[in-house]
């Protein structure tokens, strides 16, 4: 069997699903089927037949039987006109026919698979005998409104999985388990973390336990910025819109942004702290003896995200960020990145995990002279290099304004998560005309840097509940110990040494619940406490505390001062 791309592959079994499909239900409106990551899917519009999970066995079985038959794909190319005619009643096909109308395109390339023929650039197996049929898998049903807009139609979706072999295929689906298993959403309920509720869609609503994880990110975050001489502010959550004009965002941000009009004048909620920044530093002249100024604000934001896009803590509506923004001359660039890329590595270090580093420059569209932005791709890959980082380089991706150094982490699962970025910024300077003294005496335009390790304190957050399956380390742990009593008669002594363990800065819950032993032991188990007590006669008769560790069923004994110790060691070193 002569091996193919599985690009090519994954998009043959788009429109061999298609084929399956129009053999079930043969008054199927079709509308796209794209190769995506790891698979593929297909919209369809099934008008009143209801398609449910039941059904994708149906489709699969279909296609396999379709592959086996060792069908053509046949290529061919038609007028405009000839295909208007051909798709008179795919009213999907006639929207994308009108849209190459606009393009002034002539002809169009169709493929044809048994009785299925579909408008496509292709290119497809030339047979489906060149398809393993163990290797690909319907997994799901979505909704999804045509071309993307909400004023559209819901069509359906159908997604499916497909890789080079069989085994690939059998991973990727035991990673979609595990991962299913770590679902932030279901284990942030769980260990009583937040809620969402329908009255603030895309807005998080953080519980006590919760928030003891927000404030432990938060001032793990400011303790490094103040390590490297960061000044914190605070600035407010609404301007007026001659504000966000000036900034660029009205122009290229107002479908994201929330606005509304009050006494004659319309105002917005910031999207992102940048130009607040900017109005401080223009509170007074500055000098070049002054830069760099660095500014951190734990900045809250809102974007007006679609409701179909929004994902727990992962796509929310209501964004906490850690953001900064360096003020700077050119010639400082290069020392003031590589004080950021270490920033970074010390800040991902605390969780045991290796960051990578991405170069973004140049995009096509860009502003500024080519002279500058050459000379700062060059202080970002100096910068790079000094600090010893591998990196790659992501050609023609910077914003543009400026190139940038964007940081990705992988988790337990291996999945690639976007985090931090470096961002250079040649055009806030200019649209706010923000300017210092040089030493001799002209005034000049700073650069500006923004830069966000963590990105946002809601979404690192539902990464890092994956990345530990809710298993946080001691000094993450909303509950760093649970002491359970045996009976009524042992509840004081559990709360006299929860009192010690709370004088030295140790979380401990006290379980006295009327439950037998065995249940509060596995409801600790299940809330993932780093330590356990199981207080009885015997414990409170002795001068050692036993302790059951997290993952283990057996207890150790250890003195209690040293017990102690050992949970405050862990959270000074971060473990």
């Amino acid at each position: 069997m002569k091996k193919q791309s599985i690009e090519i592959i994954r998009h043959s079994l788009a429109h061999i699903m298609a084929t399956a499909v129009l053999k079930l239900w043969p008054n199927t409106k079709f509308a796209i089927g794209p190769a995506i990551e790891n698979g593929f899917y297909y919209d369809f519009d099934f008008g009143k037949i209801k398609i449910s999970d039941n059904d994708l066995l149906k489709i699969e079985k279909e296609m396999k039987f379709l592959i086996k038959q060792n069908q053509k794909f046949e290529r061919a190319e038609i007028s405009i006109n000839e295909a208007k005619k051909f798709f008179t009643n795919q009213p999907y096909k006639l929207d994308l026919i009108n849209l190459k109308l606009q393009l002034k395109s002539q002809n169009l390339l169709i493929y044809k698979i048994e009785n299925f023929i579909d408008l496509c650039k292709g290119p497809h197996v030339k047979s489906t005998k060149e398809i393993n049929p163990e290797t690909f898998k319907l997994n799901k049903l979505a909704g999804a409104y045509w071309r993307g807009d909400e004023k559209n139609k819901m069509l359906t979706r159908i997604y499916g999985l497909a890789f080079a072999t069989k085994l690939e295929l059998e991973n990727y689906l035991k990673a979609i388990e595990e991962a299913e298993k770590r679902d932030h959403k279901k284990i942030g309920k769980e260990l009583d973390l937040f809620s969402f509720h329908s009255e603030a869609p895309g807005a998080c609503f953080w519980h006590p336990k919760g928030m003891i994880l927000w404030n432990e990110l938060e001032t793990l975050g400011k303790n490094l910025r103040k390590k490297y001489e960061y000044k914190e502010i605070q600035t407010p959550i609404l301007a007026k819109q001659i504000f966000w004009e000036t900034s660029g965002h009205w122009e290229h941000y107002k479908e994201s942004m929330f606005h509304f009009e009050t006494e004659n004048e319309k105002y917005a909620i910031k999207p992102m702290d940048c130009p607040f920044n900017i109005k401080i530093y223009q509170e007074k002249q500055r000098s070049y003896k002054e830069l760099p100024i660095r500014y951190t604000e734990i900045g809250r934001v809102m974007r007006n995200e679609k409701s179909g896009e929004l994902n727990g803590l992962f796509r929310a509506r209501h964004i906490t960020q850690d953001d900064s923004h360096i003020f700077l001359a050119e010639n400082q660039i290069e020392k003031e990145i590589i004080t950021l890329l270490k920033m970074t590595r010390e800040y991902f270090f605390h969780f045991r995990i290796e960051p990578k580093f991405y170069l973004s420059t140049r995009p096509e569209i860009f502003i500024g002279k080519i002279q500058d932005w050459n000379k700062a791709e060059q202080n970002l890959e100096n910068a790079l290099k000094y600090e010893k980082i591998k990196y790659k380089i992501k050609e023609k991706d910077g914003a543009f304004y400026g190139p940038k150094i964007d940081i990705d982490i992988k988790d337990a699962l291996g999945r690639s998560w976007q985090l931090a970025t470096i961002q250079l910024d040649f055009q806030l300077p200019q649209r706010f005309k923000i300017e210092y003294i040089d030493k001799n005496g002209k005034k000049e335009m700073p650069v500006m840097i923004h830069a966000a390790i963590f990105g946002s304190i809601e979404r690192f957050t539902g990464i890092l509940i994956e990345h530990y399956a809710g298993a946080f380390p001691v000094w993450l742990s909303p509950v760093q110990v649970k002491i359970i009593s045996v009976g009524l008669t042992h509840v004081k002594f559990c709360h006299k040494l929860a009192n010690e363990f709370k004088q030295n800065n140790i979380r401990v819950e006290v379980d006295e619940s009327d439950e037998t032993v065995g249940n509060k032991i596995r409801k600790a188990v299940t809330e993932k406490i780093p330590y356990m007590l199981v207080i009885g006669d015997r414990e409170m008769s002795s001068d050692k505390l036993a302790i059951r560790d997290r993952g283990e069923k057996i207890t150790r004994e250890i003195e209690k001062q040293e017990f102690i110790k050992e949970i405050q060691e862990k959270i000074k070193n971060l473990k």
